[in-house]
């Protein structure tokens, strides 16, 4: 069976990366990782980074690519995951992409709309009121001016916010409208395999997770990489968990609070994703929560489309 791409999709705990591992095993793949915190270096725990034996035993691509300080976007993840795509179809195995990104999947696989250049003074502009304000505040009023984009976005999503922000004062127009004017062509063939979990189910998964990653030394590594010299405000630890365990080592929460606010807005980011990936053309959807055979299943599903 031979496949251009294929992607597994979902929301967070919902079991992408041991279903992704073995479709890569049963289809001679490898796995393009399609999850923006992933590509940080150093930051392990609290990414649900592959360990060193799954990445030893399938090759991974486009984990490890950053440091923390340097920003990721979609546009850049399209670029680097085009290239890995046809560097692992050039050798004749099966590109997965693995994550849930939506945005940047898309972008692979859609391409992202044409949106002109936003000036120098612009954007330094939006620079200082964020540094002034707050993304909090910046997010209430693109809320206001583009609810429609501000809805996908966390309301301390600094460098995404600051995108939109930068886009509406520099065009009069908001991201969403240059999005639907200028649709790309799709640049990319292949499958999505989606995963599902009960709400309860995924909620539970959620908080046995985070409070495992605790366990195994999530706040120790926040400590490091901040003695090591890693900024508070570097890209990387903006993400859920990281800017909660960095405002409990800077003494601004507890840690009961900061892990009570980590779950909760992770449970606010899978609720997210399943409506993003809702709206995408994802091929069929498969229940997670009884893991045995689904892979089986999965694979019989795509045998059935691509060979009937």
């Amino acid at each position: 069976m031979t496949l251009p791409c294929l992607a597994v999709v979902g929301a967070t705990c919902t079991g992408k990366s041991s279903l992704a591992m073995a479709l890569a095993q049963a289809l001679d793949g490898e796995l393009i990782n399609a999850d923006a915190l992933q590509a940080y270096r150093r930051f392990e725990i609290g990414t649900a980074k592959p360990g060193r034996e799954d990445r030893e035993l399938v090759a991974h691509h486009l984990i490890d690519i950053l440091d923390p300080e340097e920003a990721y976007s979609a546009g850049a993840f399209a670029r680097r995951a085009t290239q890995a795509v046809g560097d692992v179809t050039s050798r004749r195995r099966t590109p997965i992409v693995v994550g849930g990104s939506g945005l940047y999947l898309r972008a692979l696989f859609a391409g992202l709309s044409s949106i002109p250049p936003v000036p120098d003074a612009v954007r330094e502009s939006v620079r200082r009121r964020l540094e002034a304000e707050g993304p909090e505040r910046l997010h209430r009023d693109l809320r206001e001016r583009d609810p429609r984009t501000a809805e996908t976005l966390h309301h301390n999503d600094r460098q995404r916010i600051a995108r939109a922000y930068e886009v509406l004062e520099a065009t009069g127009r908001t991201l969403t409208s240059w999005r639907e004017d200028s649709p790309s062509t799709p640049s990319l063939d292949g499958r999505w395999i989606g995963l599902t979990l009960p709400r309860n189910v995924l909620y539970d998964r959620i908080d046995l997770r985070a409070r495992r990653m605790l366990e195994l030394g999530w706040l120790e590594e926040v400590k490091g990489l901040l003695d090591s010299g890693v900024s508070p405000s570097a890209p990387a630890f903006q993400a859920i968990g990281y800017r909660q365990l960095v405002a409990h080592v800077q003494g601004r929460q507890s840690l009961d609070a900061a892990m009570d606010d980590t779950i909760r807005e992770t449970r606010r980011y899978a609720k997210r994703q399943e409506t993003w990936f809702r709206k995408e053309k994802v091929d069929a959807w498969f229940p997670s929560s009884v893991p045995h055979g689904l892979a089986t299943d999965v694979l019989t599903f795509l045998r059935t489309e691509i060979e009937g």
